[in-house]
């Protein structure tokens, strides 16, 4: 049957587009770095839907709305919880659709999800804000920045996410104090609305004009490297691309997934009542809110420690062991912070360890199991970890109201990162021929 005029001038449009998009690119540097620079973008305005930043907004709600710490927690944690439900459909959209649409499509649907923060007056209202924020910022816009990246790196994989990283740090270093300032100075709708406006008009079209899928799509290959496709293919790291189905038979992949839920619990249960939780030892707001950004200045050249050494060392998952290792020390000394001094230490410490824990999750998943599926595997991970951090801030929040503090909380949750410790000594690097002569036995 013979196309219409309309159809065909559709066809000609979407074949120009798709050329577009895998036309060379000649710059005076390699343009991976470039991805590097939007993904870290892409993980800086990831923070207004992070609970370092969400945790700024708690107390307008219980002060203008009246509800109590506990029932707001328990919708954050619900929003949280469906979000992590759907938030596989993301990965495995940016595996069929690319990047370079997905990315602008994500941020333009979060500085919506923004909006409507901003409208909220209702907990029904709170909750589905709360569901739209956890998938499309703190899932969706890290992982489309977390699974772009690795794509046009290999060898210097470490470093160039250890400097996309940056934006992540440098979120939850600004965003909790400039948060606080326009709560103060405007009240918390506008801040809602300043970061749905810069989502909007900033993010989503620079993402749409700088993004795209991989090297191989503008006459490049990973690294800047000289050669063919298929020599790098054959590079240690990327001899195999395992799909997320020929994944889930290792046991790796299971014990990752129990490292990054009791990453995710712990801290998001941590940082969303930092506030309370130094108040109740008896240290002002203004305190924690210089902890949490000492987390994330401190955070900043750890994350450059952490990406050199990822590249050179041949089990990362002993760099995550000693990162739970340190999880432990921090909630022990956290439980008896009386001072501003050691909630100081604290901060510090605590910045250190988020800068290995941040680099060693978004490295190990490439390593281990190659790029072609990336998006799927680290979809499913990111549900996992969505998943986890619903399940953070609740018991906080029924301990405070039971017990008016957090100590018991502290120390039951304590045993998770010692958990955490021997899954990750465990999960060693899976062999894909191996596991392919298993299978077929």
């Amino acid at each position: 049957m013979a196309q219409s005029e309309s159809q065909r001038g559709f066809n000609t449009t979407m074949e120009k587009l798709i050329q577009n998009s895998r036309v060379a690119i000649h710059t005076p540097f390699f343009y991976g770095w470039a991805i590097v620079v939007i993904s870290a973008l892409g993980l800086f305005f990831s923070g207004p839907g992070q609970t370092y930043s969400v945790s700024t907004f708690i107390n307008s709600y219980i002060l203008e709305f009246g509800w109590s710490r506990s029932f707001v927690s328990s919708l954050y944690s619900t929003g949280t919880l469906f979000a992590g439900f759907t938030f596989y459909i993301i990965g495995k959209l940016i595996d069929t659709k690319g990047h370079r649409f997905m990315f602008p499509l994500i941020a333009l649907l979060f500085g919506v999800a923004c909006i409507w923060m901003s409208l909220v007056f209702s907990p029904v209202m709170l909750l589905i804000g709360f569901f739209l924020i956890r998938l499309l910022g703190q899932g969706s816009m890290t992982l489309v920045s977390s699974t772009l990246v690795p794509q046009w790196f290999i060898l210097k994989r470490g470093r160039a996410l250890s400097l996309m990283s940056l934006g992540g740090v440098l979120g939850s270093a600004i965003l909790p104090p400039f948060n606080t300032w326009i709560i103060a100075t405007w009240g918390w709708r506008a801040g809602w609305q300043i970061w749905g406006v810069l989502l909007l008009l900033f993010m989503a079209p620079l993402a749409r004009l700088l993004v795209r899928n991989k090297p191989e799509d503008v006459g490049l290959l990973p690294d800047n490297r000289r050669g063919s496709a298929q020599t790098i293919q054959e590079t240690p790291n990327e001899a195999y691309s395992w799909t997320l189905a020929e994944a889930k038979r290792t046991r790796a992949f299971w014990l990752l997934l129990f490292t990054m839920f009791v990453s995710s619990m712990v801290n998001t249960g941590l940082v969303f009542h930092m506030v309370s939780i130094l108040g109740e030892q008896g240290l002002v707001p203004s305190v924690a809110a210089l902890v949490l950004s000492l987390i994330a200045v401190v955070a900043l050249p750890s994350t450059f420690i952490a990406g050199y050494l990822l590249d050179r060392v041949k089990s990362p998952t002993l760099i995550i062991a000693a990162v739970f290792g340190g999880q432990v020390l921090l909630m022990i000394w956290l439980a008896y912070t009386r001072s501003v001094q050691a909630a100081i230490v604290f901060g510090v410490a605590r910045g250190i360890v988020a800068g290995f824990e941040g680099i060693s999750f978004n490295a190990i998943w490439p390593a281990y199991y190659g790029r072609s599926h990336l998006g799927s595997i680290r979809g499913f991970s990111m549900s996992i970890m969505v998943i986890a951090s619903a399940f953070g801030p609740l018991p906080f929040g029924i301990a405070y109201d039971l017990f008016t503090g957090y100590t018991e909380i502290i120390w039951v949750m304590l045993t998770f990162p010692v958990l955490a410790v021997v899954a990750g000594i465990y999960a060693t690097k899976p062999d894909y021929v191996s596991q392919s002569i298993l299978e077929h036995k």
